[in-house]
């Protein structure tokens, strides 16, 4: 990991922001891969623990985080009983630390005030006790589920997170499982590549009632064979995004630029580049999303502590906020913390 983080003065640090994507872990037990190490996992070396005290160290870093979206990532689930039943587990874990975060003995931030966590859409309709077991897991505080359809054949992209098969969204299966979300009040969030983004944009098509967030502006590629790409790449994105779009079902994350697949250059940057730097990178993406979906159906996201690997929770806000500097008090808001509160249906 890079050393001497930059130190930044916050900008706009009354500006209220909800937090809409980051996780929690106890990595102690992970097994890290033999060598060659990739990227992902050296950018996220130094978070082997990452619990609600670092969480809160994060948002309490000057920024105004008001309150967060945990996002699942495969923690804490059982360690025994039916296989689809164990990722409940991550939400009841997820469940306790909010509740000790509504408490308030740790600081006026609600931590996790919504919970996504993971049930296997590829069950079809035996999906349906595994959702409503969440529910109950959640408290009040469980909003939806993700499934990851991200695939790239180049499997130095992904390296350790290759765990799907192509065409997940596409797949009746998967679509079967899908159809119990809207009925049952649930937003499902998608994480995918770039190349992958028409995938998304037929399921949003066939499921118009069910409210879908795509995770991390759809993962513009820039490592393995796609290196050097982002360029060249950047108008089948940009036009794909704007497709996506037209489906008023869709949110977008902005964030998740800080991750090794991306690739840019200040990704394990040594010295750390500065938010102005990261403003300047991830920009073109950030606004393409903006043009094309509004303020109101766009989100800034930490992704934390994945995008360590880049930039510093301070910095990172920062960066979003150099982003956004011409945007208006409401559209700075709705970016900031409305369209979060309001997809995810917070209370805090």
């Amino acid at each position: 990991m890079p050393e001497a983080p930059i130190r930044e003065e916050i900008l706009e640090p009354d500006l209220p922001i909800v937090d809409p994507h980051h996780h929690l872990w106890d990595r102690r037990n992970y097994a890290t891969p033999a060598a060659p190490t990739h990227p992902f996992i050296t950018a996220i070396a130094d978070a082997q623990r990452y619990l609600l005290d670092e969480l809160l160290a994060d948002t309490g870093s000057g920024h105004n985080v008001r309150a967060t979206v945990f996002v699942e990532c495969g923690a804490m689930y059982k360690a025994d009983g039916p296989v689809e039943m164990r990722p409940v587990g991550e939400t009841e874990f997820v469940n306790g630390v909010a509740a000790m975060s509504a408490s308030g003995t740790y600081g006026e931030t609600r931590a996790c005030a919504g919970i996504v966590s993971k049930a296997d859409l590829l069950l079809g309709d035996g999906v349906k006790s595994v959702l409503e077991a969440h529910v109950r897991a959640g408290n009040g505080r469980f909003r939806g589920i993700r499934n990851s359809a991200s695939f790239e054949a180049d499997k130095e992209v992904l390296g350790p997170l290759n765990r799907v098969e192509e065409g997940l969204y596409r797949d009746a299966t998967f679509r079967k499982g899908f159809a119990h979300l809207a009925p049952m009040g649930l937003s499902f969030d998608a994480w995918l590549l770039e190349p992958q983004l028409p995938d998304v944009i037929d399921l949003a098509r066939a499921f118009e009632g069910t409210t879908i967030i795509l995770d991390h502006v759809g993962t513009p590629l820039g490592r393995g064979s796609y290196t050097g790409k982002l360029p060249e790449r950047f108008g089948v994105w940009r036009d794909n995004i704007r497709e996506l779009a037209k489906s008023p079902n869709v949110h977008v994350k902005l964030g998740g630029l800080a991750m090794a697949f991306c690739n840019f250059p200040s990704f394990l940057a040594e010295p750390r580049a500065p938010s102005t730097q990261l403003a300047a990178e991830w920009g073109p993406y950030i606004e393409a999303c903006i043009e094309a979906f509004g303020p109101e159906r766009c989100m800034f996201e930490s992704n934390f502590p994945v995008d360590m690997g880049s930039c510093t929770y301070p910095v990172l806000w920062n960066a979003f906020k150099h982003v956004a500097k011409g945007a208006s008090q409401a559209e700075k808001t709705a970016l900031f913390s409305g369209t979060a509160t309001k997809v995810y249906r917070l209370e805090f």
